[in-house]
Order: structure tokens, then sequence, then C-alpha cells
């Protein structure tokens, strides 16, 4: 039996904007299990001013996923949440180009573009004091992507009415309401103060008072699905669009939810979040790219941070095979590792250049998935080790069906 439409959804759609995928999930809130998912890759564009990523081929796929999901789900849909990374935002213009409503594209944070204006950035930018928000390589910070951009395009940023943080986008997509939300706010972006809970003091220096969508809670029902969208997948009742979350909160929620702390959650993907609920930000070093994150009830959350599931990636390889004890065994005798870090200015020891011990072209496929989750292992407990971080550690995410790299964090 589906949800009641005036009281609690059961029937979600989940979609979910990664730095190397997007997902549409349809998920069952009684029974807590996924009934469809479909994936694609999220491809970064090298044309226009800058590489970005293109709104309009991920409209496409979630409007082929909802029809999906209503053709062929269990019930009709009850409710629609977006997740997103944190490490982007949107500028909605006067002249957006078509549906997408951008005045300039969604930057790809890896391109280096921010760098030209790095300097005259960090003389306003706040102290980490202000924001826990550690200074970061290219646009991980989202503050720095915004100064570039307006100092880089002039014309077409004067053209923005709205930066919306990324989730939020693809929920202004959905019903055409504009927000932005906390917990992306406050993801390594310097724009938000997480002990006052309100913007930082850089939105005035920078001169975006006034550009700042409405700040909502992950919680608001923020609309509903827009009339054309919902006729083209075939809903004809009004489904409910929440305001959206960053992608590790989304993660963090359930645990604190139904556990006490102390308790650390590590979250895996292209990123690995490790977050410490109940720790002190005390001991958090910008040097050492750990942070403070924000909670859906924003209060700040001690965290770490590296690009494990990219390292993952560059040490196992493209042939995969999963480790027998053997393989392990020979791994550890031989001492085969890599050292931190591969993708350089992030994680735990964002100075150090990573380097393999032995070459890697002479290690068969287990061997190397058995080195790559050895590495995130050990990465992660680093991570854990820098926060201080107390009481149990759950995993989340698709390391967490990893056995070598659950054994090495919790070694």
């Amino acid at each position: 039996m589906t949800g009641d439409r005036t009281g609690s959804p059961r029937y979600v759609a989940v979609l979910d904007v990664g730095k190397t995928n997007v997902k549409a999930v349809l998920h069952d809130l009684v029974t807590g299990t996924d009934l469809d998912l479909r994936t694609t890759p999220n491809a970064v564009r090298q044309d226009g001013p800058y590489p970005h990523f293109d709104a309009a081929p991920i409209q496409a796929f979630f409007t082929q996923a909802l029809a999906d999901f209503v053709r062929c789900g269990p019930a009709p849909l009850d409710a629609i949440s977006v997740t997103t990374h944190g490490a982007a935002g949107a500028l909605l213009g006067r002249n957006g180009q078509g549906r997408s409503g951008l005045a300039l594209p969604i930057l790809d944070y890896e391109h280096e573009g921010p760098k030209a204006t790095a300097e005259a950035y960090d003389r306003i930018r706040p102290d980490f004091t202000e924001t826990y928000s550690p200074r970061l390589p290219g646009g991980l910070n989202l503050g720095a992507q915004l100064f570039w951009q307006a100092q880089a395009f002039p014309d077409a940023f004067a053209r923005v009415e709205a930066i919306l943080t990324y989730p939020q986008y693809w929920s202004w997509w959905l019903t055409g309401v504009r927000a932005c939300e906390p917990t992306s706010l406050g993801a390594h972006t310097d724009l938000w103060n997480p002990h006052l809970r309100q913007l930082s003091s850089l939105v005035g220096r920078a001169g975006l008072e006034d550009r700042f969508a409405p700040i909502r809670s992950a919680f608001d029902r923020l609309g509903f699905l827009r009339r054309d969208i919902a006729a083209r997948v075939g809903i004809d009742h009004p489904v409910p669009v929440m305001c959206g979350i960053h992608d590790s909160n989304a993660a963090l929620l359930p645990h604190m939810m139904e556990r006490s702390t102390p308790l650390s959650v590590v979250s895996t993907g292209t990123w690995v979040i490790i977050f410490a609920l109940g720790g002190s930000l005390d001991g958090l070093d910008p040097h050492r790219d750990t942070l403070a994150n924000v909670d859906v009830l924003r209060r700040p959350v001690p965290s770490a941070r590296f690009m494990g599931g990219r390292e993952f990636d560059l040490i196992a390889g493209p042939q995969r095979a999963v480790p027998d004890a053997a393989t392990v065994g020979r791994v550890v005798e031989r001492g085969i590792m890599v050292l931190p870090t591969l993708v350089p200015g992030n994680g735990p020891f964002p100075r150090s250049r990573g380097r393999w011990s032995h070459a890697p072209e002479n290690l068969d496929a287990g061997e190397r998935v058995a080195v790559a989750s050895l590495y995130a292992g050990l990465m992660t407990a680093a991570c854990l080790e820098v926060l201080g971080a107390q009481g149990p550690t759950a995993v989340e995410g698709p390391f967490a069906r990893n056995e070598l790299y659950v054994d090495a964090v919790m070694a």
C-alpha cells in the first residue's frame, strides 16, 4: 500500500548527482529497500568557457528514470529527493540557456581556472576559525569558484539572479522554487559560519549578499513536481519534491537519528568523508584536510576527507579481481604498497607525492585490488586518528562491501 499523500510517503525517487556517476533510485521507506536503480556516467564537457557538467543529459536521464519508475514501480510515486556532492553551485540568470536556466555552466571543480584569482581571493577569504573550511585546490572551495567566475566572466556573472547550492539546483529544475541549504553551504565552501549558523563574512566581502537563494532545511518540502515534467513521465498527481541534501550528509543522517555518540561515520565514493559525531572542532587542522561539515540540524561536525574512490581506481587499474587470502598475504609479505598522495592537495598527507613501492605493471589484478584496498583503508584510519575519533565506526557506500578495506580501517 502506497503512502498517504496527506501523510507519510512510502515510495521515494532519490536523484543522486555524483562527480563520477549519476544515479536514480526508487526507494521503499517502509521496507528500507531499493526497488530499482538506474545509473549513467557524469561526463565533463571540455567545450564552452571552461570544463563543466552538462545539465541537459542529466535532465534527460532523470526524466527517463522517473518515467521507468512510474511505469514499472509497485505503486504511484510519493515523493522525490535530491542529493549531490558539495563542490559545486549553480548560477541562475535572467537569460539562462534553455531549460537549464544557467547564466554560466556548472564548473568542474578539478579545473584550475580559479588559480588565476587565488591571491586576490585569499585576501578576502575568512580565517579557518570562522568557517572551519580548509583552503583547497582548484574549485573545491565553492567560494573560490564564484570569485573566479565573477572576475573572469563579468558580463555573464552580472546576469546572475540567484546562486543555488548544487542539490537545490536540481530541486529547482524539478519545482521552479529557488533555495540553498546548509549541508551544502557547510561543505568546505568558505561560505558558511558554523558557529553562527549563517552565511560567512566572505559573502559580503565578495559582494554576493543579494545573490544567494533563500536558505531552507533539507527536511522542507520545496514544492511539487512541475506539470511539464510530470506530463512527460506519466504522473497525474501532485508529487512533493524535498529541498535536497549534500550526499555525505545523506549517509550521515540515519546514524544521527538512530545511534548515540561518540560515533564515526565513513561515507565512501569518489570522495571518502569521515565524520566524527560528538567530536570537538578544537583539533581540526586545515593543513591536513580536516574541516567542519554541517549536519541537517545546522550543527558543525568534525570531518576529514580524501579522494579515496579516485585513488582506488588509479591503484587498482581497469582489470579487477577480488583478492583471496593468499594474494593479500603475498602483498603484505612483499611490502607492496602505495604511499600517499596520488591525487595531490587533499587528504591527511596533502603535500606528499604518491608513489608505488613496486612496479604496478608486474602485479596481477588481484594484487592491485589488494594494494588499493589496503591503501584506502589505511588512509581512512589515518583520517580517524587525525580527528581523534572515538566510539564505533560505521562505513557507508561502495567500500562497505570491501572486506579488506573494512579490516584495514578497523585494524
